[in-house]
């Protein structure tokens, strides 16, 4: 089925009332499996957060797993065998930010000596997204994709939770909130332009000046001042303010609230202007009558204490799903998840803070949080037991669950497997305990994260670690059968990548994906040359025969489409980038009929069509723009030129790159060696064009020779 891409406001109305009769529809008709499962609302979100305390402290484990509302903007956002690491990096850290978390699932394991099997906590936590906290400001935005929308519906996803779904601050946020709630508001002087601003602060002056000497002259209060231009409006009423006669002022705009501050500040010594945060997300405006500087001092203390205290309840009751992030991070449990470097980010750029422009940043800042994460995708794939347990089939999540775990997942319909040890595995939900059941509701993130966690069970237990010998102080990130795992993750399944957490470091895998590896191990980035904005009736195979009859069959290696307007060439030498980004500029700036009759011609038509090396790929990628098409993509970045010509490289050291700081390193050479090297270049760049022009003049004295030959 062809991936559909983030939609319209209205597109998305349709979609989400398809999908949501659909879920009506298929709830009405097959009641749904009766899997113990704790879900999590705003409703009893509190005593939930306090049984999980309790059931992670006691943990050996905690497997999580996520539910998005999409995953890719683009499809050249998707992950390419031909995508370097830190590209892959940028389109995670592209998904990550646009998408959204609508299910988080947590569930942790406690090994049972006395029942010698593990009893899991599944929860399920609704976090559809909301606005965090009332205040003036941007809301937060995010994008659905329509086959998400249809996949978590099939799977029974009520996408009318939103309602009762959880708050979720993160750290950063909390942080800005904290400090603006808490300060003091100062206000610079205003040049007074405006007529109306000039009258309008008159005004306000004599009405402060009368209010304030009918208080001296009366120091019982009870003073009334209303508005004369608004009689159906009291905009001034007097009232006591931490033990202070006051105005409260009601009904202003913010920019007549800053005139009456500088009008306070400017012409009155024994008033204070002050601004205090309420309980329920609203604010006060006063202006407070003081006796002395003194006094004047101590009310504005009281005041900042005050908005100090409501911001830090107000932030408390943000912060929301955000408190179980901080307890897994504290706990500091080993995180256990499936094909999870994409869940990570989510759980970073949601709750901790904006995800850092590299991966070497990003890797060290996740490894504070969370020292110890285990991705069962790569235990799968990494050891020959667990391969041979798993008989070479696919290693998704519920195939996994299936063939290692078929006692517990019942209903599926794997059976034969070789082995009958199986580690047992008990649910408890609230009081209620069970060991039969039926099977769970997949792509729920709750029941997801139970499966997760009962495969990593189980494929400790091939690994040779016994339960049985288990010691509830042992820490299982810690057991050498495991250390070699630990902290390793996808960076790219498609191509094998893995990136260690705790180090930054690329690390080569010995089983598993070897044949990803082999695959793609003849992918060279510096060979690699991006053309988009061509016709778009060319495809790949005439794109290969336009190349290869300038520099030759065996110059390509390889063709590759981003989408239906770009495609990546690998060229079999690196000097061939060069060569034809020279060769490519050179055409478009001739006006004569010889470039009509160049190989490159109809890969040139229309004027239309880019090139650059791989260096521009990644800047495109680390764009924050997501347009469908990658030729609109470049266009929206800025990319304006046709042509972006690099030196040619006369030699090229390939190097193998051990982390991702040295993956795109080259070395400095000194003054003089570069001034020999540029004389090389433009020695290099002269006899390219030569012979270029020497296959042009062939081609055109071929062509004049043909319009002979017809006109006798």
């Amino acid at each position: 089925m062809k991936k559909q891409y983030p939609i319209t406001t209205r597109a998305l109305s349709r979609a989400l009332s398809r999908a949501l009769s659909t879920t009506s529809t298929s709830t009405s008709t097959s009641q749904q499996s009766t899997f113990p499962l704790k879900h999590v609302t705003k409703h009893n979100f509190d005593s939930a957060l306090s049984e999980l305390r309790r059931h992670v402290a006691a943990a050996d484990f905690v497997a999580i797993d996520l539910e998005m509302s999409g995953v890719t903007s683009a499809p050249w956002r998707e992950s390419f065998e031909f995508d370097r690491s830190d590209v892959r990096y940028l389109k995670v850290k592209d998904s990550a930010e646009k998408f959204a978390v609508v299910q988080f699932g947590v569930c942790p394991f406690r090994w049972d000596s006395s029942k010698l099997s593990f009893i899991a906590h599944p929860h399920n936590f609704y976090v559809f997204p909301r606005q965090e906290v009332p205040i003036d400001g941007p809301s937060y935005e995010f994008l659905w994709q329509t086959t998400s929308i249809e996949f978590l519906a099939k799977y029974h996803l009520n996408l009318g939770q939103e309602n009762e779904a959880l708050r979720r601050l993160s750290m950063a946020y909390e942080d800005g909130l904290s400090d603006t709630w808490c300060k003091l508001k100062e206000v610079r002087d205003i040049p007074l332009n405006r007529m109306a601003d000039v009258l309008f602060t008159e005004r306000i002056k004599n009405r402060f000046s009368e209010w304030r000497d009918g208080l001296l002259r009366d120091r019982n209060g009870g003073f009334q001042l209303q508005w004369n231009s608004n009689d159906s409006k009291q905009q001034f009423q007097t009232v006591f303010f931490k033990m202070r006669p006051a105005l409260s002022l009601t009904g202003f705009t913010s920019h007549q609230f800053r005139l009456i501050h500088l009008v306070i500040n400017k012409h009155f010594k024994d008033l204070s202007y002050v601004h205090v945060n309420g309980d329920n997300f609203c604010s006060q405006q006063l202006v407070v009558y003081t006796e002395s500087k003194d006094d004047k001092d101590l009310l504005m203390k009281e005041v900042k204490d005050e908005n100090c205290r409501v911001a830090e309840m107000k932030i408390q009751t943000a912060i929301g799903f955000r408190h179980v992030i901080d307890l897994l991070s504290s706990e500091q449990k080993l995180i256990v998840g499936h094909n999870c470097f994409l869940d990570i980010a989510h759980v970073y750029s949601k709750f901790v803070g904006p995800l850092p422009s590299t991966a070497e940043e990003f890797v060290s800042s996740v490894n504070k949080y969370f020292p110890h994460i285990v991705d069962t995708k790569i235990l799968l794939n990494s050891n020959y037991v667990l391969q041979q347990r798993m008989k070479k089939s696919r290693t998704s999540l519920s195939s996994a669950f299936a063939l290692l775990c078929p006692q517990i997942a019942i209903s599926s319909k794997s059976t034969g497997l070789a082995f009958q040890q199986c580690v047992q595995v008990e649910v408890q939900v609230d009081d209620l305990r069970s060991s039969n059941w039926n099977s769970g509701a997949k792509h729920e993130a709750g029941y997801d994260a139970f499966m997760t966690g009962c495969i990593f069970a189980q494929a400790c237990s091939h690994l040779g670690i016994d339960f049985k010998l288990h010691s509830p102080s042992e820490n299982l990130a810690h057991n050498e059968k495991l250390s070699k795992n630990i902290n390793h993750l996808y960076l790219s399944w498609n191509n094998g990548d893995i990136i260690d957490l705790s180090t930054g470091n690329k690390v080569a895998e010995s089983l598993g994906t070897n044949y990803l590896k082999k695959k793609f191990s003849n992918i060279l980035f510096e060979n690699i040359v991006l053309i988009w904005g061509f016709p778009s009736k060319i495809k790949a195979r005439e794109i290969r025969e336009c190349i290869s009859k300038v520099f030759g069959l065996t110059s390509l290696t390889s063709v590759y489409h981003l989408d239906e307007t770009a495609v990546f060439v690998q060229f079999s030498k690196a000097e061939f980038v060069s060569d034809f980004l020279v060769l490519k500029e050179t055409l478009e700036k001739s006006d004569g009929p010889i470039s009509v009759l160049h190989p490159l011609a109809k890969l040139l038509e229309g004027g239309n069509t880019r090139a650059a090396n791989y260096e521009t790929y990644k800047e495109i990628c680390s764009s924050p723009i997501s347009k469908v098409l990658f030729s609109d993509q470049a266009e929206a970045v800025g990319i304006n030129w046709k042509t972006k010509v690099v030196e040619p490289k006369i030699a090229v050291e390939r190097q193998e790159h051990v982390s991702f700081g040295k993956e795109n390193a080259v070395n400095n050479s000194t003054k003089s060696a570069e001034m020999s090297e540029q004389g090389k270049v433009h020695n290099v760049k002269k006899d390219m064009l030569r012979d270029n022009y020497k296959i042009i003049d062939s081609l055109y004295a071929a062509g004049v020779n043909q319009i002979r030959t017809n006109n006798l």
